[in-house]
Parts: C-alpha cells; sequence; structure tokens
C-alpha cells in the first residue's frame, strides 16, 4: 500500500463518494488509492479489510515515545481512532462520508518501542446517520491485549 506524499496523491471527493465505504477501504488495501499520510508518520499501514472490520499492523517508533522512555497515549489513540472509524467506514454506501465523533481508549499495559502490534477496528453498529465501533490492540507474537477503545462516528450525505 502506497503512502502519500502529498496532498494531490490523495483521492478526491468525487473518488471517495463514487464507491461504498468497503470499496473504499478495499482499493486503499489493494494499493489502487495511496494510503493516509499518517500511517506513514506513525508507522502503520492497513493490513486487512473485511465488512466491518478492519485491521491495521504497526510497530511503534523511536519518535512516537514520550520523556520517559514509553509509547505516547496519542499513538494508541491514533491506532484506536483509524482501526474503529474505518471499520465503520466499511458500512458507509456509496455516496456517503464519515467522521468521528468522539472515542475512548484504555491502555491495558504498555507497548514496547518496536514491538508489533495489531491494532483491529469492529463495527457493532452502522445506520442512517451513526456508526459505532470497538476497537482492540494486540501484540503479534504475544496475542496480549495492550489496549481498547469504542467510537461513535456520524455517517453523512453530501
Amino acid at each position: 500500500m502506497p503512502i502519500a506524499q502529498n496532498p494531490d496523491e490523495l483521492p478526491t471527493r468525487a473518488e471517495i463518494l463514487s464507491m461504498s465505504g468497503l470499496e473504499f477501504m478495499q482499493s486503499i488495501l489493494r494499493g489502487e488509492i495511496s494510503g493516509p499520510p499518517i500511517g506513514g508518520l506513525l508507522g502503520y499501514t492497513l493490513r486487512s479489510v473485511e465488512d466491518g472490520e478492519v485491521i491495521f499492523r504497526g510497530t511503534p517508533p523511536f519518535e512516537a515515545s514520550n520523556p520517559i522512555g514509553s509509547v505516547h497515549g496519542g499513538w494508541y489513540g491514533t491506532l484506536l481512532d483509524s482501526c474503529m472509524a474505518c471499520a465503520v467506514m466499511t458500512k458507509v454506501p456509496r455516496g456517503s462520508v464519515y467522521t468521528t465523533l468522539e472515542y475512548k481508549i484504555n491502555i491495558v499495559r504498555p507497548i514496547p518501542i518496536g514491538m508489533e502490534i495489531d491494532a483491529i477496528g469492529t463495527t457493532q453498529h452502522a445506520g442512517r446517520s451513526t456508526g459505532v465501533a470497538v476497537g482492540q490492540i494486540r501484540g503479534v507474537e504475544d496475542g496480549k491485549l495492550y489496549a481498547t477503545g469504542n467510537t461513535t462516528c456520524i455517517i453523512m450525505t453530501p
């Protein structure tokens, strides 16, 4: 999956609206549409897309650490926001878009810098105007739970 390096590489609004959310996310996974620049910045990429579930895989880089040397909570939050909201996106119909209204995370244990994780988002509900999803961050090698989250997204038709 190529990561967008400049604004011209991002899909246009017309391109986004021409597909269902599931088609859009699958296009990113196949590399037909550039992935989000934030993925390159924070060290994660789209790994899997299914109807109602999205998985990002990542490794927290040293640059994501805080002054005491642990992974900053914002890294957990960004990955969980991404996987949960994109899980809702897989349920968005053609001609609509979404955005996060609110999200909450709980960090269960610290992720060591450089450890590979999966951020798994699963849709719980997707209606005409709202979507709800849950997420979890798990270690790829150890399978341990490192963080959980939940989100509410608004679904809009321009």
